[in-house]
């Protein structure tokens, strides 16, 4: 897979930080200041791996450029960059089809490890090229791709990871602890509400009722459990 990052930041010197940065530690970098440009790169290149969008744009909204990647069916892993004082802007990030989320002002040295760690899940070091059906759904781990009943059902990478802990571990209760473990690595010390948002995205994708959902249950005051 390619090392190619789009980094998308109205603010200069911000960007420039952060492609630096990337360069160093050998990724490949595109950059943009309008979220208009960063959509229309991403229509007509199938190469970049992962994107950095910031929220707040001059034209389009990060959000907006979020929905576009994803609508176009590309593996494309998608790190949001939001304001701290506003936690609506990391669950909106997240329900748009992010995959992580990074908090501004930032550590740049943290953006780099979660854009490593991204890209790690998305290279799918250590799974195998096995299948695991479960009731009507098969997880396919060469494809990374989910079907019911042989339809695909589209997945971001970490809502694949997601329901792979709940078919690697059918029968049991997942703490939030757990699932971010599993998921996003055991040096991830954000919020856990990460895990709450990702379920709520896809409980809308496979369930027959999100709010009265079949498989995806609450274990009220802990976690989550995979129900058959």
């Amino acid at each position: 897979m390619s090392k190619k990052v789009l980094v998308l930041e109205d603010e200069e010197n911000i960007r420039s930080f952060v492609v630096f940065n990337l360069k160093k530690s050998d990724y490949e970098t595109v950059e943009f200041d309008k979220g208009s440009d960063a959509i229309q790169y991403m229509q007509d290149h199938s190469d970049v791996s992962i994107a950095i969008l910031d929220v707040m744009l001059p034209d389009v909204s990060g959000f907006d450029v979020c929905r576009k990647i994803r609508a176009t069916g590309k593996r494309t892993g998608i790190i949001m960059l939001t304001a701290l004082s506003q936690e609506s802007d990391r669950v909106t990030g997240l329900m748009t089809g992010a995959d992580d989320y990074v908090t501004k002002p930032f550590s740049v040295a943290e953006l780099v490890a979660r854009v490593d760690a991204l890209y790690r899940r998305m290279n799918g070091a250590g799974f195998d090229d096995n299948r695991i059906t479960v009731g009507d759904f098969t997880l396919d781990m060469r494809s990374r791709e989910l079907l019911r009943s042989g339809e695909r059902i589209d997945l971001t990478q970490v809502e694949y990871l997601i329901i792979k802990a709940f078919f690697d571990n059918r029968g049991k209760a997942l703490s939030r602890e757990e699932i971010v473990t599993l998921v996003w690595g055991k040096d991830y010390h954000d919020d856990l509400k990460v895990v709450d948002v990702n379920i709520r995205r896809l409980r809308l994708k496979i369930e027959k009722n999100a709010a009265m959902p079949d498989h995806i249950v609450t274990v009220w005051g802990y976690g989550y459990k995979w129900e058959e």
